[in-house]
């Protein structure tokens, strides 16, 4: 197979040439009649909620491979389910659904989008910084602790690194090799610093569910914004973010230092009838899902509607955007044969027209209808 057009490079430029590939990339060409149509990586999420009326938090396996379906056909080629904070043998099921699909893709070709593991966003977090989180949280220690720290499908995990424990929990995830979020969080500057020190490699929805920046109380948002082996998940929605801001964290990050994840939950790409979010009833309202009392619960975006709002209401070029939607979560969570047009990589492919509409996705070098 092969595609022409504006190919997205990993270090952020684009390139007019032909990209050959089955299921891998096998060739990288130049030609100057390609066209105008962007070639793209397939975007990779590491955290969604759910969509589609589908909730992780309730979702059977099938049901989440229904949703991996749904995802490849936004332009998202691997994604992590996100659990949120919930008594631990609730989000003990959460994980055995989630192992369950994974094991199953393993023994078939699939054309749905790759699930890479189970994202944890709680319930080691902040009770100031809870968000629309119900208050179920835990300090990071104990047997809560071991038990989730026992999940096989575990890859990334969301917690505040100033709770009791908070350093060493850390250590020991990333020794499992485990990614951890610096997210919902109260912490200030030194104790975010002593989270990324301890292991701490993302931050979780920069801006939003933690300590306001301050110019004499700079808080985990200035740690966030300074250059660190840490990256910055942010979600680009312009409503979590205004665009000012998106445009402000792209400038003190750069491309390398910022991923773009959705966020979403399962009114996304619904009516917009309400649904629970943990204990609490959430609505769509002003562009983004809210609890009643107007507290956001999460986005209603598609990854690729992420990508525009940076190129277009945040001034970033769409090579770069690229880059933060699907090559620094790919590298971040180890995922490093997809993610980027190289030569060798898995043949996830986007095509998008020259004003982004999505024309093309591939999976694995194969056409999704």
């Amino acid at each position: 197979m092969k595609l022409s057009g504006l190919i997205a490079k990993p270090d952020g430029s684009t390139v007019r040439g032909q990209v050959t590939f089955a299921d891998r990339i096998t060739a990288l060409d130049p030609a100057s009649d390609a066209g105008d149509d962007h070639i793209l990586p397939g975007f990779v999420d590491l955290q969604v909620n759910g969509s589609h009326g589908i909730d992780v938090m309730n979702a059977t396996a099938d049901e989440l491979a229904t949703l991996s379906r749904h995802l490849a056909r936004e332009g998202t080629c691997a994604w992590m389910p996100t659990a949120v904070t919930a008594p631990i043998e609730k989000i003990a099921q959460v994980h055995e659904s989630i192992a369950t699909v994974i094991e199953h893709s393993r023994s078939k070709d699939s054309d749905v989008a790759a699930i890479l593991g189970m994202h944890l966003e709680g319930p080691f977090i902040s009770p100031l910084r809870l968000g629309a989180h119900p208050k179920l949280n835990l300090e990071p220690r104990g047997d809560a602790f071991e038990r989730v720290f026992a999940m096989s499908a575990l890859r990334l995990i969301t917690l505040a690194p100033e709770l009791i424990g908070g350093p060493d929990a850390i250590r020991r995830l990333t020794a499992r090799n485990v990614v951890v979020s610096i997210g919902h969080t109260n912490a200030t500057l030194d104790e975010a610093n002593d989270g990324i020190d301890a292991g701490a490699r993302m931050f979780t929805h920069l801006f939003n569910a933690m300590r306001p920046l301050n110019h004499r109380d700079p808080g985990v948002i200035a740690a966030a914004l300074a250059p660190s082996a840490a990256v910055a998940g942010i979600i680009p929605d312009a409503v979590h973010v205004h665009p000012a801001i998106l445009r402000l964290a792209f400038a003190a990050r750069g491309r390398n230092g910022l991923i773009l994840v959705t966020d979403k939950v399962a009114l996304a790409q619904t009516s917009g009838s309400e649904r629970k979010v943990g204990r609490a009833r959430a609505t769509i309202r002003d562009g983004a899902a809210r609890l009643d009392d107007g507290t956001l619960a999460g986005s209603i975006i598609s990854m690729l509607d992420g990508v525009r709002v940076m190129v277009e209401k945040a001034g970033v070029k769409i090579g770069d955007a690229a880059v933060m939607a699907a090559t620094n979560p790919a590298r971040l969570i180890g995922a490093n044969d997809c993610g980027l047009i190289q030569v060798g990589a898995r043949a996830d492919i986007i095509l998008l027209s020259r004003t982004l509409e999505l024309k093309s996705v591939f999976i694995a070098g194969r056409e999704i209808s």
